[in-house]
């Protein structure tokens, strides 16, 4: 059965365009010409992913993201010309998953749609189970999907929690942007100030003081290691 994608956009001539793309792909599409007519769709339709353009008349795609995200759990890429990093932190801190600049290739687009297809494939799908990962407070637990920092539930986005999976399975190594892009984006066309606005929304909910995603000046990042913070904390006192 092929995937099931909504395509956002209140001009026609986009949204045909990207249909045909996807179509070509073997996906199944549903067009939708406005934000009231993507929320009606959303409440008896499922999605496998949705494109959804920004700057629309009347409920504009932001709305839209803010309205469904807590109930719809697939993919969701913002498509608009805003192209600022205030824009696209705005974007991804609602929810979405990504987020594309217009205008774009639409070979680019078809990668991005297959990459997150995958990943949510692979999401979905039985995994061995996983005991919970645990550095200093911070505890994620892969097999129910829940975070928690010292005893306190903390809730993060599809996103936010691949993100934090690698970086604690990879802890003490140092990584690069272009690394994390490449491997939890699953994808090598994108934008790398991507992986700077997540890890920002994922030290807001998770870290603030930078105790435990260490940013590497001209490298990367890195989390740290239990024993790295025990040698923080001796050296603190």
């Amino acid at each position: 059965m092929s995937s099931h994608i909504l395509v956002v956009d209140d001009d026609a001539s986009i949204r045909l365009l990207i249909s045909d793309t996807l179509a070509d792909l073997g996906l199944s599409v549903t067009q939708a010409a406005s934000g009231e007519e993507a929320l009606a769709l959303l409440e008896g339709e499922r999605f496998d992913l949705i494109l959804l353009d920004i700057m629309m008349k009347g409920i504009d795609g932001l709305e839209v993201c803010r309205r469904v995200r807590g109930r719809v759990d697939c993919p969701i890429l913002f498509l608009s010309a805003k192209d600022s990093v205030k824009d696209i932190t705005q974007g991804l801190g609602l929810g979405a998953d990504d987020y594309l600049t217009k205008p774009f290739e639409l070979e680019v687009l078809a990668a991005r749609v297959q990459a997150h297809l995958r990943r949510q494939s692979r999401l979905l799908a039985p995994a061995p189970s996983q005991g919970p990962i645990q550095i200093g407070e911070i505890r994620l637990d892969v097999e129910n999907v829940t975070v928690t920092r010292s005893g306190l539930p903390v809730s993060l986005s599809t996103r936010e929690l691949e993100l934090l999976h690698y970086l604690m399975t990879h802890a003490g190594q140092t990584l690069s942007r272009e690394r994390i892009y490449r491997d939890v984006w699953q994808t090598e066309y994108g934008d790398m100030s991507t992986v700077a606005i997540n890890v920002k929304n994922l030290r807001l909910k998770l870290d603030p003081e930078w105790k435990y995603i260490k940013t590497v000046w001209g490298q990367g990042y890195r989390f740290v290691t239990q024993s790295g913070l025990i040698e923080e904390e001796h050296h603190g006192g």
